[in-house]
């Protein structure tokens, strides 16, 4: 006898973790024996059609909401083995079971929806938040290595300020030593001795540095009161070359 296709209308079943569900599912038969498919049951589509329904119940009794709809697989496979165990006897062989559709109730359609939405809503706010850490975190990095740059300018700023301090000592110092030695030999050669060589450039110098800071005094924008040195000074210097 060729296959037939019986319909199996939705039922209510629930599941491991008591969701409301709505299954139907679609059973392929075939007859290998008519005399016993005749004598063996009472209204064999029935029979066959309740044998079906009590064992969809029983699985998705068996499985979570979730597992329901992830495990259609194993569901059609556990149907097909648990029916055919009882149909052999009735002369039909059941060639394959199809759950067709699986629908939760409304209301837990509903409260799956707002699941979904909460996970959405929580799952941006973390996104949001974990912008908000990373920009802070930018932020601070960015703050660290100015602060760290305007250190390393001021610190090089402070070096090479000391050392062009340094270089302008040392110039200076090379400048005078050059001066004291310069004055020193033409005194000398006035026939002044050393001793009046190197006391006379001392004083030569030091009335130098006298004048200089009296002049820069005399730009500065206070109060000036200058002090010249005295006609006995000058007359002092002027002997020295006599």
């Amino acid at each position: 006898v060729r296959e037939q296709v019986l319909d199996i209308p939705p039922q209510q079943c629930y599941t491991k973790d008591n969701a409301p569900v709505q299954a139907d599912a679609v059973c392929y038969i075939q007859i290998f024996d008519m005399e016993a498919a005749r004598y063996q049951v009472h209204d064999l589509f029935t029979s066959i059609m309740n044998l079906v329904l009590t064992q969809i119940r029983e699985e998705m009794g068996q499985l979570t909401l979730d597992e329901t709809f992830s495990s259609r697989a194993q569901i059609n496979q556990a149907l097909l083995n648990d029916v055919n165990a009882v149909t052999h006897i009735w002369g039909v062989r059941v060639t394959r079971i199809e759950l067709l559709n699986i629908d939760p109730s409304p209301d837990l359609v509903k409260a799956m929806e707002l699941q979904m939405s909460a996970e959405r809503r929580k799952r941006a706010s973390i996104l949001e938040s974990e912008g908000d850490k990373i920009n802070l975190i930018n932020q601070a990095e960015g703050q660290a290595a100015a602060v760290i740059a305007a250190a390393e300018a001021q610190r090089q700023s402070v070096i090479l300020a000391a050392e062009a301090t340094a270089e302008r000592s040392r110039i200076e110092a090379d400048g005078l030593k050059k001066a004291f030695e310069i004055l020193s030999k033409a005194i000398k050669e006035t026939g002044k001795s050393d001793e009046e060589a190197i006391d006379a450039t001392v004083s030569l110098l030091m009335m130098r540095a006298y004048m200089e800071t009296q002049g820069r005094f005399a730009d500065s924008n206070g109060t000036k009161l200058l002090m010249f040195p005295g006609k006995e000074t000058v007359q002092d210097l002027v002997k020295i070359f006599k």
